[in-house]
């Protein structure tokens, strides 16, 4: 990139970061409609496959994006947050959107945010901007199709001015409470929002309170419903060499021997939810003989087997083995866990931890203390990261003082949990592999990790993250 380039793309992403922080929600869906309405409403040229849950949201669009590109159809993808450079939230056929683009797209609709602000009260966010840039570049390219991710919820998520034909709606429990509600009923509710008229509703396995209200706005508004665990689901799965075998029944068929390689039962579910919606997207034009016939096998084989999801349980190192994951709430850390000790012989895991101030920190402490044998507490890129000194509090009163360490930054707290992996592997070196470190916390941290063991670009800035 030459440096005439990259000065106008840094220009361009401090423009939309002056905007206020995806985190800082004002629930109308009046502004982004309202630039949609100017932009020609973009987000109605394509098909749409809109994705909501609290974890396994991210994995589970890749995978639907991936089975729809396998079937030559040209996709969009959003999704959000970031790891590392802002421009990876939108991506056209499985890339992201370069230097050159990224900038046309926002100078293409500058104008229009512009107007935007000045007739409503409160100005586009940052993230109300990403999500006009995405179905603008998307209705441009032109897609085929388009996989959505929810930024936050569902019935005021700024992508919400879509109208998925199929909806997604992944594994449900409490995060963001002080905006969806600090019940999982009201979250579901909430979620439920993107359930449209006459769509197909592919909902994950879900705790019953969440299950009600799902299905009450699916009957409420005529969509056809799809279960995890009864219309579909995971038949069988075992471990193999960096991930996991698989057998999913889908909507229309039986899929045998499909590698995965990304580890954990979330992992399978997820891709039991990203075929299913991809069958109902296959079924929304009947096959010439009636029935819709099942996805080619061959294609669904080659597609899982190139699924990646940076930052999920990503082995970043070896020697020791050092894990990225972004778990960040109790849920997520409850699945990456019963992940590592499924998938992982580690007797001594060191864990590092940078986690937003806003969450429930002692829950998710609790879900990690039984696997980890040591913990490293630290802090992310964001502003938003808990202060170390009150992170190690509440990390001692879970692990004891003992078992616990402080590091001011990032960069120092993996020095000293690879050191520490090293001491408990001991000095053969054939035992480092019985030791290990796993950075989490948030996708922040998982990101910032990720540029520092030279996995990412440097971090071009963060318009927020979980």
């Amino acid at each position: 990139m030459s440096k005439d380039l990259a000065a106008q793309l840094h220009a361009v992403q401090r423009e939309i970061l002056a905007r206020r922080p995806e985190h800082s929600i004002d629930p109308s869906l009046d502004r982004i409609r309202a630039l949609v309405t100017l932009l020609g409403d973009p987000q109605r040229a394509y098909p749409v496959i809109h994705i909501t849950g609290t974890n396994g949201k991210t994995s589970t669009a890749r995978m639907t994006e991936a089975l729809l590109r396998a079937r030559g159809l040209r996709t969009g993808l959003f999704t959000s947050p970031h790891l590392s450079a802002i421009g990876e939230r939108i991506c056209v056929d499985g890339v992201p959107l370069d230097a050159e683009r990224f900038i046309a797209a926002y100078q293409e609709i500058k104008p229009y945010l512009d107007l935007v602000d000045s007739t409503q009260p409160t100005r586009l966010s940052f993230f109300e901007v990403f999500v006009g840039m995405a179905f603008a570049v998307f209705a441009d390219a032109p897609v085929d199709v388009a996989v959505i991710e929810v930024g936050m919820g569902g019935t005021w998520d700024n992508t919400n001015v879509a109208d998925g034909i199929v909806a997604v709606v992944t594994p449900i429990s409490i995060d963001h409470a002080r905006y969806l509600g600090n019940t999982v009923q009201a979250i579901a509710t909430d979620k439920a929002g993107i359930i449209k008229p006459g769509a197909v509703a592919v909902l994950a396995q879900q705790p019953a309170e969440a299950a009600e209200p799902l299905l009450l706005r699916a009957a409420e508004v005529g969509a056809t419903v799809a279960r995890e665990g009864l219309e579909f689901g995971v038949l069988s799965r075992e471990l193999a060499v960096g991930g996991q075998q698989l057998s999913i029944r889908g909507l229309l068929g039986d899929y045998q021997d499909l590698y995965l390689p990304l580890f954990g039962a979330h992992q399978a579910g997820n891709a039991a939810c990203a075929l299913a919606a991809v069958e109902a997207f296959a079924g929304a034009a009947p096959a010439e003989a009636g029935q819709p016939e099942p996805l080619d096998l061959d294609m669904v084989r080659r597609a899982f087997a190139g699924v990646t999801s940076p930052g999920r349980l990503e082995v970043v190192r070896r020697s020791p083995v050092v894990l990225v994951d972004a778990a960040h709430n109790p849920a997520g850390m409850a699945a990456s866990v019963a992940a590592i000790e499924e998938a992982f012989t580690f007797t001594d895991l060191i864990a590092i931890l940078a986690v937003a101030s806003d969450k429930d920190v002692p829950a998710i402490l609790d879900q990690l203390e039984p696997v980890a044998s040591r913990l490293v507490v630290t802090r992310n890129s964001s502003d938003r990261s808990m202060d170390v000194s009150k992170l190690a509090d509440l990390a001692v009163a879970a692990f004891g003082q003992d078992r616990v360490t402080e590091a001011a930054r990032l960069d120092d707290a993996i020095e000293i949990a690879v050191a520490l992996a090293d001491e408990a592997a001991g000095p053969d070196a054939g035992a480092a592999a019985d030791a290990g470190v796993l950075i989490t916390g948030s996708v922040i941290t998982a990101g910032d990790a990720r540029v520092l063991l030279g996995r990412g670009d440097p971090p071009s800035a963060h318009g927020s993250g979980s």
